[in-house]
């Protein structure tokens, strides 16, 4: 399936459904991409689950939500448009007063046409969305005693889970990259879709290669979802993890940005912008204190995975994030094959590189190896003219250098550190 066929299918069969932090909409958007991947492995947790300092909320499920006038006519309706209902709202089934009705819709008076996106996950709530003009028109048409049968048919399950997807392309090392992108909100395209379309793209293209090293993809309600991946998963995670990206809003805009990992010196950084820099594409970086989607849980102290953000239009700088707007009107084909050759260089650049790790805690025993002397006299540390050179090779053999860091580091050619790392490799103290 090549990327034109996964933006249709993005478009046409992902886009309605009613995804949320958890739910039917969820799930399903996750068996269409099994249907297209079916190695993609779909986990659940349950909900009640404590991860970290949250707990997985109760699984949420929609069936109908609408509004009815005195005459009966559906002046609201969540069948046509799945943005009218806030998320999380529970189940209503009663008459309200214009007052109170008025009290629980939300609009947008700067974007008249905009139905904006909200949600009370933790907060016990029921509301609508409807757009300006049509709030607008409410108020002029009815009166201040008017009724209106206000239905929300949904549901909350206490022994429901939260859902997300993880597919393991393999390569030679177990050393890995994770490409991260959400699958949690209704029908958006550019803040939702674009990133899942990059992923699955990048998926259909390097399951066909020959890889160093392995490839991670998740695809996970945003926050909550990357807080109980990190809790279910830390380990093994950090002991395999060389970086990764978090895909997002990547279909709009002709502008490129990013937000690098908290420090900003992590691998995933510097092969970013070595791709950025080969591609002569311009950007503009972010700061971290801008952060705002799932870079903030992999960067969180105790975690530190090396991760950053990569999009075109931030999220919540262009005018239709967060609204009905944000529709394939402004996602185009182009700029999601322009995003997609980006994280293909990029993940290729990663794929080029030797990143060796150290073997052992501490420094290990290399005189019994024969490459440390074990007579301490002035005249055999001249045989041994070499031995600091792989003492500092091994320093910084941390998974966190390539090396052309380590030749810089150590303050050597990269062909000699190329003769060390082969040393090293023959001696079984490095991996990569």
């Amino acid at each position: 399936m090549n990327i034109k066929k996964i933006y249709n299918f993005a478009a046409n069969k992902l886009f309605p459904l009613n995804r949320s932090i958890t739910g039917r909409g969820t799930l399903q958007t996750l068996k269409y991409i099994k249907d297209i991947f079916p190695k993609l492995k779909i986990n659940k947790i349950k909900s009640g689950t404590k991860v970290f300092d949250w707990k997985v909320p109760k699984e949420w499920n929609v069936f109908d939500a609408y509004v009815l006038d005195k005459n009966g006519k559906k002046i609201i309706d969540f069948k046509k448009n799945n943005l009218h209902l806030v998320g999380y709202s529970h189940g209503v089934d009663d008459y309200v007063t214009k007052k109170t009705l008025l009290k629980h819709l939300h609009t947008l008076s700067n974007q008249k046409n905009a139905i904006p996106y909200v949600t009370s996950y933790y907060q016990k709530y029921w509301g609508f969305c409807i757009n300006y003009i049509d709030y607008l028109k409410l108020i002029k048409t009815y009166k201040q005693n008017d009724t209106f049968k206000v239905v929300i048919k949904s549901n909350f399950k206490s022994d429901g889970y939260l859902f997300y997807g993880e597919l393991l392309l393999p390569g030679k090392s177990k050393k890995e990259i994770l490409i991260s992108t959400y699958i949690c909100h209704p029908s958006m395209a550019n803040n939702e879709l674009s990133g899942p379309i990059v992923s699955m793209s990048l998926i259909n293209y390097f399951q066909k290669k020959k890889l160093n090293y392995s490839i991670r993809f998740i695809f996970i309600p945003e926050t909550i979802g990357s807080i109980a991946f990190i809790s279910k998963n830390i380990k093994k995670i950090k002991k395999y993890l060389l970086g990764g990206y978090n895909l997002t809003c990547l279909g709009y805009s002709k502008d490129y940005g990013c937000i690098l990992s908290k420090y900003k010196n992590n691998l995933c950084d510097k092969y970013l912008l070595e791709a950025y820099q080969n591609l002569k594409i311009k950007y503009k970086e972010f700061s971290f204190l801008e952060r705002g989607s799932d870079e903030r849980q992999f960067n969180s102290p105790k975690v530190e995975f090396p991760i950053a953000t990569v999009f075109r239009s931030k999220f919540g700088n262009y005018k239709e994030y967060h609204t009905s707007l944000d529709n394939f009107n402004i996602v185009s084909e182009k700029n999601i094959i322009d995003s997609f050759k980006l994280m293909v260089k990029v993940i290729k650049i990663f794929q080029k590189k030797i990143i060796p790790s150290s073997k052992y805690y501490c420094e290990p025993n290399m005189g019994k190896r024969g490459l440390y002397p074990l007579i301490s006299q002035k005249h055999r540390q001249k045989t041994f003219s070499n031995t600091v050179n792989l003492m500092n090779f091994l320093q910084y053999a941390d998974g966190k250098n390539d090396l052309e860091d380590i030749a810089k580091n150590i303050k050597t050619t990269t062909k000699e550190t190329k003769k060390i790392f082969n040393l090293l490799t023959r001696k079984k103290l490095i991996e990569t």
